[in-house]
């Protein structure tokens, strides 16, 4: 089990030629809410400096987390990539790391 300060990225990525109508965009919506509603979701939303979105959550572990990316309708629809990277978060409550 992932301890309390890591968090899993899921970074989104366009497939060219491949546009998302409205029923995709809302049913990936949808999926945000559900991960909200099971307390895996932290942060979610489209990227300004380039195409692509990032969703951040919580999960068991890395495995965990890759099932929840791969059930994104945008990713069973073969309208977006995803990577999944595990990510230690730094900050007051663990001393950032133990180095601070």
């Amino acid at each position: 089990m992932a301890d309390r300060f890591t968090r899993y990225l899921l970074n989104l990525s366009l497939v060219e030629g491949v546009t998302a109508p409205l029923p995709l965009i809302r049913a990936h919506i949808a999926w945000l809410r559900g991960l909200d509603a099971q307390g895996a979701l932290v942060l979610a939303g489209p990227l300004v400096s380039r195409p692509g979105g990032l969703v951040i959550v919580k999960a068991d572990s890395l495995q965990a987390a890759q099932a929840l990316a791969a059930s994104d309708p945008f990713v069973v629809a073969g309208a977006r990539r995803v990577e999944v990277v595990e990510w230690a978060l730094s900050c007051e409550d663990n001393n950032h790391m133990g180095l601070g």
